[in-house]
């Protein structure tokens, strides 16, 4: 049993060694404890809500269950005691044969998973028990109705029959009656289905369907444990980088029907689209069906609107209640809710899943509702969510060919090859293909293939549906309920109005419009990306409504971060580019990217250079050029400052390849026409030739190696900081030293660099202000940054070689060869080359932050890999206190938002 206390449950006074909790006994923040699912119910029930009785059993339970593998000695009895006050309380038994209480067994961990077990209602429902439902419901066809939805969810989720089985006898059973929709099977159709069912059940576990209430909850219970730990549920917690060891809570609910009669039913309801994050009445709704139909998607729902002219006293209760909700949670509530007979009951909320646009829009709605404030703003959008919002969407200009319209169930444009199973979706993106996932609807077994996939299509289900929640989930293009779509699974192909697209057509689908085409539709830049350019205004009178919640909330960004970010750029067109998108000088700028092309042939001449004649030569022909590189550089980003870091390729990258060479000049020698160059050229790349470059000569060590390579580009880098101050230009160049693993090789270099930078300034007579640091790219570099620190005026933090030298990985190898298998063992839950590894790399980081400014105080530090990008990894950057983070330009504003969001205090945030 775990001892492990959690923090909110000291505070409100409940015992960590308690399994079980009554709705009367938690509140919305023990979603450690309870989950989600039985933290809020528990919280609408202290609010007075109408929510039907019930229990739930902690996730400490679980933990124990998945440690041991048996349930806590304590927890049958605590689940007794909880049903005997639960009957007490309903004045019926469970499973009791004239009248039966039934319940439902619903999962519910910390953060809302598709990937975990489906809901099994009804359980206590048994062949004696169906017969007093019945009695008491005055409806044979509702008991039976009943009776058939436990055997076929109870088999599928608990007993792991295939579900298809079920499915294909209850579509038999429709066709012998001769109807589309399974409400119009009658008493009689519907005791033969449960008859099937149960025969379904012996045939394939090799055991009766358990009659005994008890067994059945029980069952359902280890169930909801087991769950935990399946595939579906293991991928997405990788997906969404959830803990593996929170566990899951198990909610226990006494039954309201919604399939009693026109006058019941089911539907899920948002408080403001989660879609768009439009204020309104969104949802779905269904007559005559149990929760499940709606979000499974098998019928097609009615607008929620329309439930004002079914049942308007309902509708109108509900309404009350959402507004309530909204401004408990301060924040969009996504609601499940039941109509029994014209009561309405609540049968869950939580904090809605938005898709990117819609979590702009609303954080700024609700300050302008006094709901929240400017830094809770801040912590309710991402940058994972803004760099969606930076995709490009169709160009309404374009000739398309549209076939078929479904509702706009999670926005994006998505172009890929149509197919029509998840394992199908999986293998052609692993191939490197787009894909579109087309279903009649989907489930929880689908996970793997929509995360695959570029977008989700269903001929079936609504906004509510499982497609368009897991979709908004993962921020991925969703458009369901194209009802002219007639999706054939088994043919592998879509009819629509007489046009049929094949498994491997191309088609393209907007989620902001529910449109969908045949072929390829050409994509135009977001409105948020015409807003950083510069091209939109979010202050003019027409301003589209997305940038101006984007610029509000990136203002504020602006004015709390602490955290400067600056842009990895090597030319002025991207300088300019990062400039407009809110860089504040340059963080790395790549001088080996300056040396392909034809310039490639004179760094050939300069390593083949046998005197220094020769090399002084070359090195005169490439100084005017690399100066003119820096000049347009410090232009670009006059004023702000701009680090250059020295040339730092693998040598490798500036020879011919060894085998093209030797045949090249062996093919030469048989025709009695070799090249001198050529022979000389391969005597060189034999001579240079390294197993493995990446850990070769490369760096400082080819600075040492071949003089006056570094002093050239310094004094380049000298004489056009000169010249643009002649100009009137405030140029703030600082020359980096890359691959540093030791002070004696920066102090030679240094040493050189000073020299020549005194040279300049005594030939222009401008005094030049350079700044000279180091990059922290080696472990070694990291475990001696105090020694470093005594000749470096600042550090830059290259993490992607850190990173390799660390783990020894050469990221191209590892991540085409093992990456994904590690991925997929969960030694990784993300790859440390995407985000920080704070065990390892990041403790070198933070060790050599500390041991650089006790060596030298002022000491600017910056980092400048990839990671400087990446929202998580900012965020640990601004707790080991960098000055500043450096990334591609497109990454910009994303680095931005999160440095916002890491220096904002604003706490009680849960969004995921």
């Amino acid at each position: 049993m775990s001892e492990n206390k959690d923090p909110h449950v000291a505070e409100s006074g409940l015992e960590s060694v308690k399994f079980v909790y009554d709705f009367t006994e938690g509140n919305k923040d023990l979603k450690d404890l309870l989950g989600g699912k039985g933290a809020n119910l528990a919280e609408m029930t202290n609010l007075g809500l109408p929510v039907p009785p019930g229990f739930t059993i902690s996730t400490e339970a679980c933990k124990t269950y998945l440690d041991s593998g048996d349930e806590p000695a304590a927890l049958r009895d605590e689940v007794s005691a909880h049903l005997d006050a639960l009957e007490e309380r309903m004045g019926k038994k469970l499973g009791q044969a004239d009248n039966p209480l039934l319940v439902s067994v619903r999962s519910g961990a910390k953060f809302s998973m598709p990937g975990m077990m489906d809901t099994v209602l009804n359980i206590g429902l048994s062949d004696k028990s169906v017969k007093g439902l019945a009695e008491q419901a005055g409806d044979e066809r509702f008991a039976w109705d009943s009776y058939r939805r436990l055997i076929q969810m109870f088999g599928k989720t608990v007993l792991a029959v295939d579900g298809d089985l079920f499915e294909d006898a209850l579509e038999a059973a429709k066709t012998a009656k001769k109807v589309t929709v399974d409400t119009d099977l009658e008493a009689a159709d519907l005791k033969k289905l449960v008859t099937k069912f149960k025969k379904i059940v012996k045939t394939e576990c090799g055991r009766d369907f358990p009659q005994d209430p008890r067994e059945q909850m029980d069952l359902a219970i280890h169930a909801v444990f087991d769950s935990w730990n399946t595939d579906r549920a293991k991928l997405y917690r990788r997906q969404e980088r959830i803990p593996h060891d929170l566990g899951t809570a198990v909610n226990i609910c006494s039954m309201v029907f919604g399939n009693l009669g026109p006058d019941s039913g089911t539907g899920v309801a948002f408080t403001r689209d989660p879609a768009s994050g439009h204020q309104g009445v969104y949802g779905d709704y269904l007559q005559n069906a149990q929760g499940e139909d709606v979000v499974a998607g098998i019928r097609n729902t009615v607008p929620l609107a329309e439930l004002e002219l079914i049942d308007k006293k309902s509708y109108d209760q509900l309404m009350q209640i959402m507004e309530t909700l909204e401004n408990h949670y301060k924040d969009l509530c996504d609601i499940e809710f039941t109509i029994e007979r014209g009561q309405l009951w609540m049968l869950q909320t939580r904090v809605g899943k938005r898709t990117a646009g819609a979590a702009f829009r609303i954080a700024t709605q609700l300050v302008d509702q006094g709901l929240i404030d400017e830094a809770e703003a801040l912590q309710r959008v991402t940058g994972a969510q803004l760099a969606q919002l930076m995709f490009p969407r169709f160009d309404e200009d374009a000739k398309v060919e549209q076939i078929g319209r479904g509702i706009a169930a999670s926005p994006g444009a998505a172009v890929g090859k149509a197919v029509f199973d998840s394992y199908t979706a999986i293998k052609w993106s692993r191939s490197g293909e787009k894909v579109i996932l087309i279903r009649r609807e989907t489930n929880p077994d689908d996970l793997d293939g929509m995360i695959a996939a570029e977008g989700i299509l269903t001929s079936r289900g609504g906004k509510t549906s499982h497609a368009a929640v897991v979709a908004r989930g993962m921020g991925k293009t969703c458009v369901c309920g194209a009802e002219d779509l007639e999706v054939d699974t088994k043919r592998r192909r879509l009819t629509v109005n007489g046009t049929i697209v094949e498994e491997g057509d191309v088609v393209s689908i907007d989620g902001s419009t529910g449109k969908v085409y045949l072929g390829e539709v050409p994509v135009v830049p977001s409105p948020v990306v015409e807003y950083f350019e510069g091209r939109m205004h979010a202050g003019a009178d027409d301003a589209d409504e997305l940038v101006a919640a984007v610029h509000r909330i990136m203002a504020y960004a602006d004015r709390v971060r602490r955290l400067r970010v600056r842009a990895n750029a090597d030319n002025a067109e991207d300088a300019l580019r990062a400039r407009r998108f809110g860089a504040q000088g340059i963080g790395l700028c790549r001088t080996e990217h300056m040396f392909l092309g034809d310039r490639r042939e004179q760094v050939e001449r300069l390593i083949l250079a046998d005197t220094d004649a020769e090399r002084e030569e070359s090195l005169k022909e490439l100084l005017p050029r690399q100066k003119q590189d820096f000049i347009e550089l410090f232009e670009a980003m006059d004023g702000l400052p701009v680090t250059v870091r020295l040339l730092d390729p693998p040598l490798h990258e500036f020879l011919p390849d060894i085998t093209e060479l030797s045949v090249r000049v062996a093919l030469a020698e048989s025709r009695k026409d070799s090249n001198e160059n050529d022979l000389r050229l391969l005597q060189a790349v034999h001579r240079l030739h390294e197993q493995n470059p990446m850990l070769g000569l490369r760096g400082v060590r080819l600075g040492l190696v071949i003089p006056g390579l570094f002093t050239m580009q310094v004094r380049a880098i000298a004489e056009a900081a000169a010249e643009r101050k002649n100009a009137k230009g405030d140029p703030r160049a600082e020359i980096m030293i890359p691959l540093v693993g030791t002070v004696q090789e920066l102090e030679i270099v240094r040493d050189e660099a000073e020299q020549v930078i005194a040279e300049v300034q005594q030939q222009t007579g401008v005094d030049l202000k350079l700044s000279l640091g180091t990059m922290i790219e080696l472990p070694r570099a990291a475990l001696t940054a105090g020694q470093i620190a005594e000749a470096a005026e600042f550090f830059s933090f290259g993490t992607n070689d850190l990173t390799q030298t660390v783990w020894g990985f050469s990221r191209d190898d590892v991540e085409a060869s093992f990456f994904t298998a590690y991925l997929e063992k969960g030694i990784f839950g993300v790859s440390p080359f995407e985000t920080i590894d704070k065990d390892g790399v990041g403790k070198l980081v933070r060790d050599a932050v500390k041991a650089g400014r006790a060596t030298r105080p002022d000491l600017k530090l910056g980092v400048c890999g990839e990671h400087g990008g990446d929202p998580e990894s900012v965020h640990f950057f601004h707790e080991v206190g960098l000055d500043y983070v450096s990334c591609s330009p497109f990454r910009i504003p994303v680095a931005r938002l999160e440095a916002g969001r890491a220096a904002s205090t604003s706490k009680g945030s849960d969004h995921r």
